[in-house]
């Protein structure tokens, strides 16, 4: 026994000395590549911060009425293709979306900030020979140095309570899609169960004629995976018929309450039909029911699946669906 705990000695010492190797070998790339990646990051994200408060400087200075037509006709003909993106985009509206934009203006700005401080302090020359600060030390020293700089001129209140606000927002988006789409998934289970019985009853034996012996044991599995396949579609189609109807619906009372709006603005009556009191007329409710026909019929028109010239148009929204559905 002594001896057996004197042979085991060495090799643990030997694992210790092999895992501190492996530690010291990822810390020295880490510091390695710590000052190309911080520089980077200072390089591309005010761009992203300014491309993207562009797009909304560009977005708030549209007319709103417009805007707000535009939402419309997306819902109402295409919402129900995007079936999971339309309920996040709903729970999200109720959820608090103003507070999700305050949460990220706040935040690209103690990001610019950084970035300004960091700019500053790459010209910085304490000693006076006519070399930056940061091109004097090592990758260690760089990083410890860049970090310190977050550490000191960001305002980690502002910061925490940003991220707060995104994180509960988020947090109501997925407990509504987890409730939304639990229904769907229990559909789809339940239309397995009922599916397999027939399935067992006259595809199994033809299969299993046709398969040979040392197969035979893969025939259950592989067919309950393409019965359940199966019935994840179709409710997931059921799915979409119910979004693509509530969508419609949803776009056409926008895009009604939005046309009404421009033709007050411009002073079309239309023969006293529209009125400059917009409670005081049926015409929305009129406008939103034909609206709401017209999606529903354009979607199953299209056959629920989006034509070429949209496609490339709303290509990242499809991605995002496809995100949130797998």
């Amino acid at each position: 026994m002594a001896k057996k705990k004197q042979q085991q000695k060495p090799k643990v010492q030997e694992r210790s000395l092999d895992v501190e190797k492996t530690l010291n070998q990822s810390t020295e790339m880490l510091q390695k590549f710590a000052k190309p990646v911080v520089d980077f990051i200072a390089m591309v994200t005010p761009h992203i911060i300014k491309a993207c408060s562009g797009m909304w400087a560009t977005y708030k200075a549209l007319p709103k009425t417009e805007v707000q037509l535009l939402t419309g006709i997306i819902l109402c003909f295409f919402g129900g293709l995007y079936p999971v993106t339309f309920a996040a985009v709903q729970a999200a509206e109720h959820g608090g979306r103003k507070k999700v934009v305050e949460a990220l203006t706040i935040i690209s700005e103690e990001a610019l900030i950084i970035i300004e401080e960091s700019k500053k302090d790459d010209l910085k020359d304490d000693n006076k020979n006519g070399i930056a600060d940061v091109k004097e030390i090592d990758s260690t020293h760089y990083a410890i140095r860049k970090i310190n700089l977050v550490m000191t001129k960001m305002d980690p209140k502002k910061v925490d309570a940003a991220i707060a606000s995104i994180y509960l927002v988020w947090l109501s988006v997925v407990a509504v899609l987890m409730v939304q789409f639990a229904r769907t998934i229990s559909m789809a289970l339940t239309m397995s169960v009922f599916m397999m019985k027939p399935v067992n009853r006259y595809i199994t034996p033809a299969v299993a004629l046709a398969v040979p012996n040392e197969y035979q044991k893969w025939i259950p599995v592989v067919l309950v995976w393409v019965v359940k396949s199966i019935a994840i579609s179709i409710a997931w189609f059921i799915q979409t018929l119910q979004s693509a109807v509530t969508s419609a619906m949803y776009g056409g009372h926008i895009m009604a309450d939005a046309l009404l709006h421009i033709c007050v603005k411009r002073g079309w009556t239309l023969g006293g039909w529209i009125t400059d009191d917009l409670d005081k007329t049926y015409a929305d409710e009129i406008i939103m029911y034909i609206f709401a026909a017209l999606g529903i019929l354009f979607q199953f028109m299209m056959q629920f699946d989006m034509p070429f010239p949209f496609s490339l148009i709303l290509w990242p929204v499809e991605l995002f669906e496809y995100y949130l559905k797998w």
